[in-house]
């Protein structure tokens, strides 16, 4: 069923605000609507306009608290929003500070690999670096050269060439080495070096010693700088670990206030006529129930006063939709939720989703023992893990189980228990028919569910004159009453019976739209062109009456679902 709603103005002082939204308002469901946009007719109204105090600092505390063990869980002590921010910045400025830390070291780490990775291949050359970058008369070029080339540089070049190549290194593709020349021979062996694709490498002056040397002094800075990272890593999680509880208690505080602000862009505030005081106003939707509660929690103070309003009517907004079933439909309502909720003063289906739903998976899949595992399965699901789905599993799973009795079988074997109703292998008509009559029963209870809709929202269209309104109901009464006439062999009604309960109905579906405006007292009865008008209710009419056939043999498929599934059964048991 829909929760009936009641709507709410509260008033109270604007110093007031934060402990009425924190102490009342946070206990109760409301769903709060634009306060200027109700009291248009009130005089003198502004908005509740700050700015929010908790942004920039929640934000902070989202990102301590997504660093945090997700089984970390809140201190059950109080704390103030104040306190909470100076915890949440303090502890975020110590974070930052070992942060900026460790980036700094993370580029010395960088620095230092990108240092280990030039001397690497130069390792074998037993001359101090320093020395060598400090040659004044000799030009000297750190690099590497492909083998190809190199084996060319070799046997037709190097021996013509006042150079000296010192080679340190090799691998599969490349030979690295340095070469040495005069430095008045410098441009033309450069030259001639680049032209066999000779790649320098740049070595900077921060090597100490000899290749070897540099390399391991290198290294051990390398894990120096390696294990203080890890010491920062260290020590950002072990703060995170000691104020875990704390944070998440700071990050719970703030984010309760910074909802309770964010409520002030719905209220209004107003100056009393009498005082230099501010008050502010509240609008809004509560149950029936919960507004009981809360008037009489806020009896005994003084400062907080509430009008509640039956008179719907009277509202620029309308209700919100509130569903309230028994728990066992309750899953339901996810189907429900899928489709769009129904109007405040439309009728809840879920309820009646739910029977059908499941009766439905019931003729569909008969079996006790298959039956009998949904619910088992689908009811420790849903203990474990809440699921609303599952729970829908363990109730068709009941109507399984009974449908599985009514058929007689259990795990697909027929002659282990006898069937209370029908075998549906030795009797495929009957299951057949008995799917299409139950189909029938439905639509006509979802008309009757329109029509009622229709007569709560007042909507004369829907009411008469719709497919699924009073028209329809009676052309697919009369259609299903003389086809049941023909297949039982009995004689039609007079012509005079069938023109009435087929002609008229769908002469009233044909010109609802006039009919309607005429009942409304609407000055334009028919649209503009009429020519387009004629055409497409003749369209829409036929699309309607094929709607109403295939609707109803759709249900077909329910009794051959049924019948595939015991002949699948049969086979795989026998």
């Amino acid at each position: 069923m829909v929760e009936k709603m009641k709507f709410l103005s509260i008033t109270g002082p604007k110093s007031d605000f934060d402990r009425v939204v924190n102490v009342y308002l946070g206990k109760y469901e409301i769903h709060l609507e634009n306060a200027l946009s109700e009291l248009k007719s009130v005089h003198d109204l502004k908005p509740f306009i700050e700015i929010n105090p908790y942004k920039d600092v929640l934000l902070k505390a989202e990102d301590l608290v997504d660093k945090l063990d997700k089984k970390a869980s809140a201190s059950v002590n109080n704390l103030s929003p104040g306190a909470a921010s100076d915890l949440i910045y303090s502890l975020t400025a110590e974070l930052e500070e070992l942060e900026k830390r460790k980036n700094e070291l993370k580029e010395e780490r960088e620095h230092l690999r990108d240092l280990l990775s030039k001397i690497i291949p130069f390792r074998h050359l037993d001359y101090e670096i320093n020395k060598i970058l400090n040659f004044k008369f000799t030009k000297f070029r750190f690099g590497r050269i492909s083998h190809e080339y190199f084996n060319k540089f070799s046997r037709y070049v190097y021996d013509n060439l006042t150079t000296l190549f010192f080679e340190c290194d090799s691998d599969a593709e490349y030979i690295w080495g340095v070469y040495f020349v005069p430095a008045a021979y410098s441009v033309k062996i450069d030259a001639i070096y680049s032209s066999l694709h000779f790649e320098r490498i740049y070595l900077p002056a921060e090597y100490e010693g000899t290749p070897e040397e540099a390399y391991k002094l290198i290294s051990n800075k390398l894990d120096t700088v390696l294990d203080k990272i890890k010491e920062i890593s260290a020590q950002e999680k072990e703060k995170l670990v000691n104020q875990s509880n704390d944070i998440l208690l700071a990050y719970d505080t703030l984010s309760t206030f910074s909802k309770n602000f964010d409520v002030r862009k719905l209220a209004a505030c107003t100056k009393s006529s009498d005082s230099d005081l501010f008050y502010f106003i509240l609008c809004g939707w509560m149950t029936e129930d919960n507004t009981s509660s809360f008037l009489k929690e806020i009896e005994n103070d003084p400062s907080v006063y509430c009008l509640s309003e039956d008179n719907h009517e009277s509202m620029t907004t309308k209700p919100p939709t509130k569903l309230k079933n028994h728990r066992l439909f309750k899953p339901f309502e996810m189907f429900i939720q899928m489709y769009g909720l129904p109007a405040y003063n439309e009728i809840d289906p879920t309820s009646f989703v739910a029977i059908t739903y499941s009766l439905l998976f019931g003729i569909m899949f008969g079996d006790v023992g298959q039956g009998l595992c949904l619910v088992i399965g689908g009811t420790l699901i849903y203990k474990i893990k809440k699921m609303n789905l599952a729970a829908i599993i363990a109730t068709a799973g009941i109507f399984s189980t009974i449908m599985g009795f009514l058929y007689g079988s259990i795990f697909g074997f027929e002659d282990v228990i006898p069937h209370l109703w029908l075998n549906p292998m030795d009797n495929v008509m009957t299951v057949l028919m008995a799917a299409v009559g139950f189909g029938v029963v439905l639509i006509l209870i979802s008309m009757i569910l329109n029509i009622i809709n229709g007569i709560k929202a007042k909507d004369t269209e829907k009411i008469f004159f719709d497919t699924n309104g009073v028209a329809g109901l009676v052309f697919y009464g009369a259609a299903i009453t003389c086809a049941l006439l023909l297949f039982t062999g009995k004689t039609l009604p007079a012509a005079i019976i069938l023109i009435l309960f087929f002609a008229i109905p769908l002469l009233l579906i044909f010109f609802r739209e006039p009919l309607s405006h005429i009942i409304e007292k609407k000055t334009k009865i028919f649209p503009d062109n009429k020519v387009m008008f004629f055409v497409e209710s003749l369209f829409e009419l036929f699309e309607i009456l094929l709607s109403y056939v295939t609707n109803s043999i759709s249900f077909l498929r329910v009794g051959a679902f049924a019948l595939s599934h015991a002949a699948m059964m049969g086979w795989l048991c026998y």
